[in-house]
């Protein structure tokens, strides 16, 4: 028995609406991630120090093609001769502002054991097909996800003076201002002082990595 073919499916989940297959599944698919970082110049260094300061949000990118002309990518499922503009305008509304959020629904897009959740970001559509009519009945559709993430968990991490972390020292810092600045008070500064040995709270140098200890 030949085996079922498992058609991707873009669905709104925020708010929640019906999902709709894709005419054809994608070729091929691209997943994209990358973080950015911030570059602390010491002098006298050859090169700067790099401190992570964000990532950024991952990104999906495919092709859909959308087709009612050709019985054999229809699979009797589509009008033949239909406008296609009809189905790639599924995708293309999901670009449209939604009454309930003020802003773009929140997608899923989904085919096998991929799960992808985001808004889209862009929708490029190009009919190459009409007929005499004028009529489009092939199209395709480059769609470009960019990942919805929420934050919650690690944002309350980085909030937290209860997460050891490292903080390379900048021109003009000192320990009460590394305590207000990730303990939000600068009289804590002794917990970072004896975790690194330091006597001589002023004796601190650019440059420098200490560590920042966890506190209750």
């Amino acid at each position: 028995m030949a085996q079922k073919l498992e058609k991707a499916k873009i669905q709104s989940i925020m708010p929640k609406r019906a999902a709709f297959d894709v005419l054809l599944n994608p070729k091929e698919y691209r997943l994209s991630k990358s973080n950015q970082f911030s570059e602390v110049a010491i002098p006298g260094l050859s090169a700067p120090l790099l401190q992570f300061a964000r990532g950024n949000a991952q990104t999906l990118t495919l092709q859909l093609m959308f087709d009612t002309y050709d019985p054999q990518y229809a699979h009797g499922k589509v009008e033949k001769d239909k406008d296609v503009r009809f189905y790639t305008k599924q995708v293309t509304h999901l670009l449209k502002l939604d009454a309930e959020l003020h802003a773009p629904p929140i997608c899923q897009f989904s085919w096998g054991n991929l799960t992808f959740i985001g808004v889209i970001q862009q929708a490029d559509v190009r009919c190459t097909l009409f007929l005499p009519s004028g009529i489009p009945v092939r199209a395709t559709v480059d769609v470009t996800f960019k990942q919805f993430f929420d934050g919650a968990a690690e944002t309350g991490m980085l909030q937290s003076a209860n997460y050891t972390k490292r903080y390379v020292v900048r021109p003009g810092d000192t320990l009460s201002s590394i305590a207000a600045e990730k303990y939000e008070d600068p009289a804590k500064w002794r917990p970072i002082a004896e975790k690194n040995n330091i006597d001589n709270p002023l004796a601190i140098k650019a440059g420098q990595v200490l560590i920042v200890p966890a506190i209750e």
